[in-house]
């Protein structure tokens, strides 16, 4: 079986998440690596990546700062990792197995300066990583 990916795109704001816009098809077992680049003025930023199953809540898989990974009990490291390089912290997922079937979102944490209220405006992209079983 093969599966697909998905992404979806829509940013505001200085501080932001980019993920291009495309499908990726690989197969069980693959390895797979999810983009995310991001804008920040934040010279130590912080980024997510979630996994969001159909009909649930986004699933919270790992975050990065600096050259620190830390990975949620659910995810395995062995399976899934980001690291953020320059601009960028892609997210790797390998031995791809049907369960990872899911929307994948990159998230970057907003810094903690200016008006509060619009603090949250710009956290997440839309893009999303669909990934999906081709028979």
């Amino acid at each position: 079986m093969s599966v697909c990916l998905t992404l979806w795109l829509e940013c505001k704001g200085a501080d932001r998440v980019i993920q291009p816009t495309g499908d990726v098809i690989a197969a069980e077992g693959d390895t797979v690596t999810l983009d995310c680049s991001f804008e920040t003025s934040n010279p130590s930023p912080t980024l997510y990546w979630y996994k969001q199953e159909v009909n649930n809540f986004p699933k919270y898989i790992l975050k990065c700062f600096s050259k620190t990974v830390e990975n949620a009990d659910d995810f395995e490291k062995d399976r899934f990792n980001a690291t953020i390089i320059n601009n960028s912290v892609p997210l790797k997922i390998q031995k791809l197995q049907l369960s990872d079937s899911a929307v994948y979102y990159c998230a970057l944490q907003p810094t903690v300066t200016g008006n509060t209220k619009t603090l949250y405006k710009n956290l997440w992209s839309k893009d999303n990583t669909i990934l999906h079983n081709i028979h």
